[in-house]
């Protein structure tokens, strides 16, 4: 009995606390934020493209990069578009016939960059690359190490192909001319490495962008046709209506 009446009275608390509560004017709930468009679109974009060219084995043709066989066809000279424009250099090469091997080590992908143009409808993307060279000669036991940056830039349209699909493909793609930044790591001081620097540098300067572009430029134009899709068209989107990107620094 006395279970019973407690349950009673409990019941009566609770119907009047209600009744009380349900009488209070409600306070303001929290505001949730009106979206319009995709957030951080630039930041998506470059992850993606810089994920699809890593996976898409970047670093590994960087390191295959035939710099030795590009090197011996500048000693011959003998014509051609590697022949020509080494000609100038022909006192140098020479002395390049001490290098016995010339490879890429510990490539690196730095952060892509992305700039928009004025008219809204063209992005380009900055892919900065940072390339260990080993350089081994006859003239000394040790390695002459360099350090080489330079930088990729890429052209990103949108179009409509004839079924009314809109995509992203690639432009100019190619490497801004003197854009490269060569700095020895180890080497420095013996006479002979010093001169074989300053013979291989004019060399580098000259091919190693051009050896770079062939391999960035060809995986970014897959990178581009297998982008996710919601993606594309977010960005496509705001290239065709020229819309500005909001592009953090």
């Amino acid at each position: 009995m006395f279970q019973i009446r407690g349950l009673v009275v409990f019941c009566g608390l609770l119907a009047q606390t209600t009744a009380q509560l349900q009488g209070l004017p409600l306070g303001p709930g929290p505001v949730l934020p009106l979206v319009s468009g995709p957030t951080d679109l630039a930041g998506s974009l470059t992850g993606a493209l810089s994920n699809g060219l890593l996976s898409g084995g970047l670093l590994d043709n960087l390191r295959n990069l035939p710099l030795l066989n590009i090197l011996n066809l500048g000693r011959d000279n003998s014509g051609g578009l590697v022949g020509g424009l080494l000609g100038r250099l022909t006192s140098q090469l020479s002395f390049l016939k001490n290098i016995v091997d010339v490879q890429i080590q510990s490539p690196q992908l730095l952060e892509l960059g992305l700039v928009q143009s004025p008219d809204g409808h063209r992005l380009y993307v900055n892919i900065p690359l940072d390339l260990g060279l080993d350089v081994k000669t006859s003239l000394v036991t040790s390695l002459l190490k360099l350090d080489v940056k330079l930088n990729i830039t890429a052209e990103i349209v949108a179009v409509r192909n004839e079924n009314g699909r809109i995509h992203l493909v690639l432009g100019d793609c190619t490497h801004p001319p003197g854009n490269i930044k060569i700095t020895v790591l180890d080497g420095v001081g013996l006479l002979p490495v010093q001169l074989l620097l300053d013979n291989l540098t004019p060399f580098l300067h000259i091919t190693l962008p051009g050896l770079v572009q062939s391999t960035v430029c060809p995986l970014l134009n897959s990178v581009l046709g297998n982008l996710d899709m919601t993606l594309v068209h977010d960005t496509a989107d705001q290239l065709i209506h020229g819309l500005k990107f909001v592009i953090k620094v």
